[in-house]
C-alpha cells in the first residue's frame, strides 16, 4: 500500500527522510522520480527553472537505483536521489552555454568536480538549472534560456546568477540543488526565494574552472539538506588548484550554543542600494533572537567602500570584454544587451585602472578579516531590495550601476569567508527576505551551527509556492510577513 496519498506528501520532505525510505524500501526511487517529473511538467512552463530536463533518462537511472536498493547494495549515500546543478557546472557530454546565445554548444568532455562527486554518490542529476549570460547578473534573464521567474510571485525576479536553482528549489523540484557564487550568486537568489543558500570558505568545494572568489554551494529548503550535500561536494579534486586541503568535516553539527558569543550586526553595506525598511526590520528582528538566546549583538561598520566596489567593477568589465571581443561580430550581437553594454566599457579602461581595480580585491580581503577581530560572526541583510520585475537584468536595470545590490554579499567572496542566506521573513508583498550569517575563514561549521540555531528558533518555512495544483502542508506559520 502506498504511504503517500499526494505527490506533495513525498516531494515536500527533507532529503534524509526520503533516502531513509529508499533504504528501508517504503518508498521507491522510481515512484519518487515519477512524482517529481509530474510536478516539473505541470510547473515548468510558468517557472522556467531548468535546462536539459530529461525525464526518461532520469527514470532509467531511478530504476537502476531501485534495483541496487533491492539487492541491499546502494551505490552511495545519495543513491537514487534527484538533484540539479547549475548550468555552469559541466556535465559530461552536455554543452555549457553559460547562459548566452553567443557561444558554440560544445559537449563537455568530463564532469566538473561537483557533478563528479554527485555521480559517485549515486545522485541523479535529472536536470540542470538556468543562469543569465556568463553568470554575470543577479537575474533570471538570459539570451539563451527562457525567462526564469520567482515562484513566490511569477511577475518577479528570482535573482541570480543561480536563478534556476533558486526557482527550482522554491517551486519544489526536490530538496537538493547546487549553485555557484562569485559575488552573491547563491545567497542573493536564495534570499529572494526563501531557500538556505551556503557559500563555503573559498576552496572548500573544489570547482573547475576556478577564479578569484568563485565558489559552488547548496541551495536547499533546509539547513540539513545543505549539510547532506556538503558531505559529498567537498571531497577533493585535483583540478582545482585553489582548493583547500580536504577535511572530513562533520556537517551535521547541532544548533550552536550562542551564549557568550559576540555577534556583529551590519545594517549599512557602505555603498550601493540602501536596504528597504522591511529588510532592516526583518534582519533586526532576527538579530534580536540571537540576543534573546545569550549572544551580545554589536552594531558594526560596513566593510565595503565605493572605491572597492568601483574597482572590482572596472576589473570585471575589462576581463569580460577580453572574452567578448574575441567573438565574431554576429555573435556579440546576440549577447544580452545589458551585459554587452556593461562589458564594452571595459575597452576604455587603462591598464593602470584595471590593475588598481584588481587591487581592491585585496583591500576587501583586509577589511573583511579585520571585521572579525571584534566579533565571532556577522549578521546582515542579503539583498537590500525587496524585489524587482522578472524581465529586468538587475534591481537598478542600469548597466552603468550594475553592482548596487551585491554590497552585502560580494566582500565575503573576495575575503573568502563562509556565508549563508536563511529565510527570516516575508515582505508585505509576499517575497522572502534573507538573513546573511558570516563567519571567519575556515569556520564553515560555525555558519552551519548558527543557521541551524536560527532555523530552530524561527520554525519551519510554510506555504512554499507550488504551481502544479498542490499546496504545501500548512503548519506553524513561524515566518511572518514584515510590517513597514
Amino acid at each position: 500500500m502506498p504511504l503517500f496519498t499526494r505527490q506533495s506528501d513525498m516531494l515536500d520532505r527533507p532529503a534524509r527522510s526520503i533516502l531513509t525510505d529508499f533504504r528501508n524500501r517504503s518508498l521507491s526511487p522510481v515512484d519518487y522520480m515519477t512524482a517529481l517529473i509530474a510536478r516539473v511538467e505541470a510547473s515548468e512552463q510558468k517557472v522556467g527553472a531548468l535546462y536539459l530536463f530529461r525525464p526518461e533518462r532520469a527514470l532509467q537511472q531511478a530504476r537502476a537505483a531501485q534495483e541496487r536498493y533491492a539487492k541491499g547494495a546502494p551505490m552511495g549515500p545519495l543513491d537514487g536521489m534527484p538533484v540539479t546543478v547549475k548550468e555552469l557546472i559541466a556535465t559530461k557530454g552536455d554543452p555549457v552555454p553559460m547562459g548566452t546565445a553567443a557561444i558554440d554548444l560544445v559537449p563537455a568532455p568530463e564532469n566538473a568536480p561537483t557533478a563528479a562527486r554527485l555521480h559517485e554518490d549515486g545522485a541523479i542529476i535529472f536536470a540542470k538549472t538556468t543562469c543569465p549570460d556568463y553568470g554575470m547578473l543577479s537575474s533570471g534573464l538570459s539570451s539563451f534560456h527562457p525567462l526564469t521567474r520567482n515562484p513566490w510571485d511569477l511577475s518577479q525576479n528570482p535573482g541570480g546568477s543561480s536563478a534556476g536553482a533558486a526557482a527550482a528549489g522554491a517551486a519544489g523540484y526536490g530538496p537538493l540543488h547546487v549553485g555557484t557564487d562569485i559575488g552573491g550568486s547563491v545567497r542573493l537568489p536564495a534570499g529572494w526565494t526563501g531557500l538556505f543558500g551556503f557559500k563555503p570558505t573559498q576552496g572548500r568545494v573544489p570547482i573547475d574552472p576556478y577564479y578569484t572568489g568563485r565558489c559552488a554551494g547548496p541551495m536547499t529548503p533546509t539547513v540539513d539538506d545543505a549539510a547532506l550535500l556538503m558531505h559529498t561536494i567537498t571531497r577533493p579534486d585535483w583540478r582545482d588548484a585553489t582548493a583547500l586541503p580536504y577535511q572530513a568535516l562533520d556537517w551535521d553539527v547541532p544548533p550552536a550554543d550562542i551564549r557568550g558569543m559576540r555577534i556583529g550586526l551590519m545594517l549599512d553595506a557602505g555603498c550601493g542600494n540602501a536596504p528597504d525598511p522591511q529588510v532592516v526590520q526583518a534582519v533586526s528582528r532576527a538579530a534580536s533572537l540571537f540576543q534573546d538566546h545569550g549572544a551580545t549583538v554589536i552594531p558594526i561598520a560596513p566593510v565595503l567602500t565605493r572605491q572597492m566596489l568601483d574597482g572590482l567593477d572596472h576589473a570585471w568589465r575589462a576581463r569580460f570584454w577580453s572574452m567578448i571581443e574575441a567573438l565574431p561580430e554576429d555573435r556579440r550581437a546576440v549577447i544580452l544587451p545589458y551585459i554587452h553594454d556593461w562589458a564594452a566599457k571595459g575597452a576604455l579602461a587603462t591598464p593602470q585602472q584595471v590593475a588598481r581595480g584588481f587591487d581592491q580585491i585585496f583591500a576587501m580581503r583586509r577589511a573583511t578579516a579585520q571585521a572579525f577581530q571584534q566579533v565571532d560572526a556577522i549578521l546582515s541583510p542579503v539583498n537590500p531590495d525587496i524585489s524587482y520585475p522578472a524581465d529586468q537584468a538587475s534591481p537598478t536595470n542600469d548597466p552603468a550601476r550594475p553592482f548596487e545590490h551585491i554590497c552585502f554579499t560580494v566582500p565575503w567572496n573576495m575575503g573568502e569567508q563562509p556565508a549563508c542566506s536563511i529565510h527570516c521573513g516575508l515582505s508585505t508583498t509576499g517575497i522572502p527576505i534573507g538573513l546573511q550569517i558570516v563567519a571567519p575563514r575556515f569556520h564553515d561549521l560555525r555558519v552551519m551551527a548558527l543557521a541551524r540555531a536560527f532555523e530552530a528558533w524561527r520554525g519551519p518555512v510554510t506555504g512554499w509556492p507550488r504551481h502544479d495544483g498542490h499546496a504545501t502542508t500548512e503548519s506553524d506559520p513561524s515566518v511572518s510577513r514584515t510590517t513597514a
